[in-house]
């Protein structure tokens, strides 16, 4: 598995092409566990208090899903890119310490000590390669990814999980910054990228949602509650990619829409981003486009949305509030599915032979052949070679 399987293959050597292929190479963590994502999002749209069917006993798996099973399949699939199964199984064992103790979904950090751990194992592989006697090829093996995957677990826990759960507080502290000075539509600006690297529910119940909770008490109805919950830009985004799209992605768009709009599991729309990182600058454009619709219309909702769906939403609009509920919705859709369409290039980019498909031959075809050689040059030359 390469990142290249999900993205197209960036030449160049500049900060442009470093940014693509990092986004490739994320979403080559992200995109083969999406099934995980899916059966967490499906079950805790259904059973927790407030989903659809809610239900105690099924709605404990939620958490060690999102906490522990989620970060060690990325860690996993992480060190497997850079170093085969070793890698794999090394990169596992460190997530492992990101996950103990973190007071949040340690996703991104899984990003980066899966491979990270993977890659000192590769090192070490390279060291000793063709140095050790026979016999002993077992032995060293399995220690050295042993103590390998122990140490960057223990350096997990007092290192980098520290490091990501100080990024997430600053973020928290910028958003805090933004909403003291009525720059309310600034704040996707942050929340935005913070949400695709699946920092989304530590700002929303981390920060917006305390915040919304003093509001609504004082007034009814607070804003804060909408900012990082909408799920306007998720569909705008996901709708560009249904239509003008990488051809391969296009027919998983509308199985993702019904689960990020009616099931209000955002999750699933983060790895589109991360494949393509400058689709971030169209989820800050619809999320401040509905943020400041939002404003304009005083609109409001009662309690945080959970999960973030449509459907949430209107349950919890206060009385006589639809409209500028929806109005923010559908703005925030339509500026992001706009500017997406814009940076996917309408989807000029993609190659020709993809919208022929591979098992398409030229016979299929002989009006092309007509406008390629219409005297049947190339065919007669073709045959006095043979």
């Amino acid at each position: 598995m390469t990142s290249s399987s999900y993205t197209p293959e960036v030449q160049g050597q500049g900060l442009r092409a470093t940014v693509q292929r990092l986004g490739g190479y994320l979403a080559a963590m992200v995109m083969p566990n999406i099934g995980a994502f899916i059966a967490w999002g499906l079950i805790t749209a259904m059973f927790i208090p407030t989903g659809w069917i809610p239900n105690k006993t099924l709605a404990e798996l939620v958490g060690p899903m999102i906490s522990i099973l989620l970060p060690v399949l990325i860690g996993y699939t992480g060190g497997r890119l850079v170093h085969g199964q070793r890698g794999a199984v090394v990169g596992a064992v460190a997530t492992m310490g990101l996950v103990v103790g973190a007071d949040v979904p340690m996703i991104l950090g899984a990003m980066i000590i899966g491979p990270l751990t993977a890659y000192v194992l590769k090192l070490f592989d390279g060291l000793v390669e063709n140095r050790i006697r026979p016999g002993f090829e077992m032995l060293v093996d399995n220690f050295s990814a042993g103590i390998i995957g122990a140490a960057m677990a223990i350096g997990g826990v007092y290192g980098i999980g520290p490091v990501v759960e100080w990024l997430t507080k600053q973020a928290g502290s910028g958003v805090d910054w933004l909403v003291g000075r009525d720059l309310l539509p600034l704040t996707s600006v942050l929340v935005e990228p913070a949400k695709v690297l699946f920092l989304n529910n530590a700002i929303n119940h981390g920060v917006f949602g305390p915040l919304g909770i003093a509001e609504a008490a004082d007034k009814g109805k607070s804003i804060l509650f909408m900012i990082e919950s909408n799920p306007g830009p998720g569909l705008g985004l996901l709708l560009a990619f249904m239509v003008f799209g990488p051809r391969a992605l296009r027919p998983s768009a509308p199985a993702a829409i019904i689960v990020q709009f009616l099931g209000g599991i955002h999750e699933i729309y983060f790895p589109y981003v991360l494949m393509k990182p400058k689709l971030i600058l169209a989820m800050i454009a619809g999320g401040a486009a509905g943020v400041g619709t939002f404003v304009i219309t005083g609109a409001g909702l009662v309690a945080t949305p959970s999960p973030g769906s449509i459907f949430a939403y209107l349950a919890v609009t206060p009385k006589g509030g639809h409209f500028g509920v929806i109005l923010g919705v559908v703005v925030a859709a339509a500026v992001t599915f706009a500017v997406a369409s814009a940076l996917l290039g309408f989807g000029r980019g993609e190659p020709v032979e993809d919208a022929v498909g591979p098992d398409e031959t030229t016979a299929d075809h002989p009006d092309e052949d007509k406008a390629v050689d219409p005297d049947g040059t190339l065919d007669k030359s073709a045959k006095q070679e043979v």
